[in-house]
């Protein structure tokens, strides 16, 4: 069934080459997590397609490693030390251990110095670091240490948070050349701004600052050594200046299905200082604050540029949605920013207006209505 499926994600995605060595991994529901039903299912299903991923990796290519292990507390939290093991080999591992690395890389609390001396560690070895990791875990592993460091060796590094194996046949059939067009030209819209203004239809107002911050794209065409990216790809993205946003964050939706009434989160200096409303998720949302006033942070700003994602219950290909526009909580340091911990939520708005603003005043509607216009 998914044999086709997986072809495509490991030789046009990844663009996988003779003797490469692959690491595919996935999670599993923790005994304390209960979950929806059907968010049961889906995560049942994603562990089993992840070893099937795995499985035709090996026979198709060879030297293939699979993985698995209790789901991590959150999105953005570093996986366990059996993971950094299988990606990085021992030797790389039991260096970070001796030099008291590994502890302040899992608990997001390096300084400047130890990630230094962690990339030189791992570049020192870095044959024995997997070629293409393939993250098939439901709690994100984008905005890892583990990630970047896979990445520092040259890894390329495809991430598959909450996804579910039919967009398979959705969203990850889309023309992946034509969506990489279409993002870089979005992408050098948005990076030539100062401050890009958000309006959506459900009340969210924000401007965001974004002075000497670029964006970047995700197309789904990791070939590239040192390559990360989202599958279902398309979006363009950037972390905001820190402390610049300001404004109102009407959500609808949460990560895996749509809120029984919305929340506004009321942002200042780039910072939530406070929720209104009594949807659940609120009391989810402030008990991530509660663990940290960095988990309030406006962490990032992307945009949807995948024509064939439609699906507004699942943040994965929500996100991508052609002509919708995402806001994040959180971690912002694996690209550009320089907030670290361990958290990262994602949240769509739909039918948003963006207007860039350049340094001299002048404004470009880049999105109008939830049309793009570039």
């Amino acid at each position: 069934m998914y044999q086709e499926a997986f072809a495509s994600l490991f030789e046009v995605n990844m663009g996988i080459h003779n003797g490469e060595r692959i690491l595919v991994f996935s999670d599993t529901l923790r005994p304390d997590e209960t979950p929806a039903p059907a968010d049961r299912d889906r995560r049942e299903r994603l562990l089993r397609v992840a070893e099937d991923a795995a499985q035709f990796a090996d026979t198709a290519y060879g030297n293939t490693d699979f993985l698995s292990y209790p789901a991590t507390a959150a999105s953005g939290a570093e996986p366990p030390e059996a993971l950094w093991r299988t990606a990085f080999g021992d030797a790389i591992v039991e260096s970070l251990i001796a030099e008291g690395l590994l502890p302040r890389l899992m608990a997001k609390e390096t300084t400047m110095h130890d990630w230094e001396r962690s990339r030189e560690l791992v570049l020192a070895r870095s044959q024995d670091v997997a070629d293409v990791v393939v993250a098939l875990a439901n709690n994100s592993t984008s905005h890892t240490r583990f990630r970047l460091l896979v990445n520092a060796a040259g890894g390329r590094f495809a991430s598959l948070p909450h996804f579910d194996p039919e967009m398979f046949f959705t969203s990850m059939r889309v023309d992946w050349h034509a969506l990489a067009q279409r993002t870089s030209r979005l992408a050098e819209a948005v990076s030539a701004a100062t401050e890009i203004l958000v309006e959506s239809p459900n009340g969210t107002r924000m401007r965001i600052g974004k002075a000497g911050r670029q964006a970047k794209g995700d197309d789904g065409l990791l070939t590239a050594a040192g390559s990360f990216g989202n599958l279902p790809a398309g979006e363009v993205y950037l972390a905001p200046l820190e402390g610049t946003s300001e404004g109102v964050m009407v959500l609808e939706y949460g990560p895996t299905r749509k809120l029984s009434s919305p929340l506004e989160l009321i942002v200042r200096n780039g910072m939530v200082v406070e929720i209104r409303g009594e949807e659940p998720h609120r009391e989810w949302l402030e008990g991530r604050f509660a663990e940290s006033e960095k988990n309030r942070n406006i962490a990032e700003l992307g945009i949807g540029t995948n024509d064939r994602a439609t699906r507004p219950d699942n943040i994965l290909e929500a996100e991508k949605i052609l002509g919708t526009i995402h806001i994040a909580l959180g971690d912002n340091s694996g690209f550009g920013g320089t907030v670290q911990t361990p958290f990262h939520e994602d949240y769509v708005f739909y039918g948003p207006t963006l207007t860039a603003v350049t340094a001299d005043g002048s404004r470009t509607e880049l999105l109008r209505d939830g049309t793009l216009l570039i």
